[in-house]
């Protein structure tokens, strides 16, 4: 179920609060490697599978860029926000990656 707000007094009076979830996705393989053209990062441990089966997390992880820019998807499965012309990306403070996202995991629900 999507939670629906009008208005930035809406938006406002709902901090803090849970507001719903997304469905899961799978990180794919094919994902890592778009991101990865889109990004000139092609760093062994997203895109070549065999050497990161050898490497420190036991196959590829996304990058963690990539795991950030999926927010848009996932936040719109669960809240959707009326009233407003549009939205940017003000930015993040203080975002750190603590755990790898393996190729094949899922992320959302959350």
């Amino acid at each position: 179920m999507t939670t629906t707000m009008s208005g930035i007094d809406d938006l406002k009076a709902r901090v803090g609060q849970h507001l719903g979830y997304s469905d899961w996705r799978e990180i794919t393989q094919d994902q890592v490697n778009a991101f990865a053209d889109a990004t000139g990062d092609h760093q062994w441990i997203h895109v070549d599978v065999e050497r990161a089966k050898q490497g420190p997390f036991g196959g590829p992880i996304a990058h963690g860029y990539l795991t950030l820019s999926l927010t848009p998807m996932l936040v719109s499965e669960a809240v959707r926000v009326e009233g407003f012309k549009m939205g940017v990306n003000y930015g993040i403070n203080r975002l750190r990656f603590p755990a790898p996202a393996p190729v094949g995991s899922s992320c959302g629900r959350g």
